[in-house]
C-alpha cells in the first residue's frame, strides 16, 4: 500500500464515518475506495465490514434504554437468528469466486442505493403508525403478550434472510430490518432503531470473526480505516449536523448511483471484471 493509497483510504473512511453518524451510507465510500486501491472485491468487502463494525457497536450502546424495554425472548431469538445468518452470509461470500462477486457488485450497490433512498419515506410511515395508537396504549413497547409464537417465527425467518444478506454484503440491511419490525407490530421508531442497531452489530460482528479466521481481511487497510471512521464519526459529524440532512442524504444517494454506474460500465461494458 502506497502513501497515496493510504491517504485515500483514510479520507474515505473519515467521510464514511461522518456519513454513517448522520444519515448512513458510509459503505458507498469505503467499499469502492478499497476496490480503487487494488484490493480484490471479496477482501474489500470483508475489510470494509471490519472498518464499519466499531461504529455500529458504538451506536448500539446509545440505545440501552430502548433495548431494555423489549421482550427478552424477542432479543434472544432475533439475536440468535442474526448470528446464524451473519455466519452463513460470510461463509457464502468466502465460497464465492472473486470474479463472480465482482460481477455482483453493480446489482448489490443498486439494491443498497435504492434501499437507502427510500428509507426516509419508510421511516416517516412508521412514525405515523406510532402516532395513531398513542391515545389507546400506555406503552409503545411490544409487550410479551403481543409477541405470539407465529409473529416470532415469521420475523425470525425474515431476519435470517436479512442477516444472511448482511453477512454477504450488507448494504441496506437497516431499512430491511425496520420494515420487518414494523410488520411485526413494533411502533416506536426509537425502539425499532435500537433493536435494528443491535442486530446489525451482531451480524457484522460474526461476519468480521468469520472473515478474520478465513484470512480475508487486509488488517493494515482495515485498521487504518477504523481510525479514519472513528475520527469522521465523532469529529466530522459535528459539522455535518449543521447541514440539512436532506442534502446529506441526497449526496449519499448520488454517490451510490455514481458508484453503481461506474462499476456497471467498468465491469459489464468494458469487461474489467479482473479480481
Amino acid at each position: 500500500m502506497t502513501l497515496a493509497q493510504a491517504i485515500l483510504l483514510f479520507v474515505a473512511a473519515m467521510l464514511g464515518g461522518m456519513l454513517n453518524s448522520v444519515a448512513g451510507g458510509g459503505s458507498f465510500i469505503g467499499f469502492p475506495a478499497l476496490i480503487f486501491v487494488g484490493v480484490p472485491s471479496i477482501n474489500a468487502n470483508a475489510t470494509n465490514t471490519v472498518a464499519l463494525w466499531p461504529g455500529v457497536v458504538a451506536s448500539a450502546g446509545a440505545y440501552r434504554r430502548e433495548l431494555a424495554r423489549q421482550p427478552r425472548a424477542l432479543i434472544l431469538v432475533l439475536g440468535g437468528t442474526s448470528l446464524i445468518g451473519g455466519v452463513l452470509g460470510a461463509l457464502l461470500l468466502l465460497r464465492t469466486p472473486q470474479q463472480t462477486f465482482t460481477l455482483l457488485i453493480p446489482p448489490l450497490l443498486l439494491i443498497a442505493t435504492v434501499l437507502f433512498a427510500v428509507s426516509p419515506q419508510l421511516t416517516a410511515l412508521l412514525r405515523r403508525r406510532r402516532t395513531k395508537p398513542a391515545t389507546t396504549t400506555s406503552s409503545p413497547a411490544l409487550s410479551a403478550e403481543k409477541l405470539t409464537p407465529l409473529k416470532l417465527i415469521s420475523v425470525s425467518f425474515f431476519q435470517l434472510l436479512i442477516a444472511t444478506y448482511g453477512g454477504y454484503f450488507g448494504g441496506g440491511i437497516g431499512i430491511l430490518m425496520l420494515a420487518t419490525l414494523g410488520m411485526m407490530g413494533m411502533e416506536d421508531i426509537h425502539e425499532m432503531n435500537g433493536l435494528k442497531t443491535l442486530l446489525a452489530g451482531l451480524i457484522n460482528g460474526v461476519a468480521v470473526i468469520t472473515f478474520a479466521l478465513a484470512g480475508a481481511v487486509l488488517w493494515l487497510h482495515g485498521l487504518l480505516m477504523v481510525v479514519g471512521a472513528i475520527i469522521g464519526g465523532y469529529g466530522g459529524a459535528y459539522y455535518a449536523r449543521k447541514i440539512d440532512q436532506r442534502w446529506v442524504r441526497l449526496f449519499v444517494t448520488l454517490v451510490g448511483v455514481t458508484m453503481t454506474l461506474y462499476f456497471f460500465i467498468n465491469i459489464y461494458i468494458l469487461g474489467h471484471s479482473g479480481k
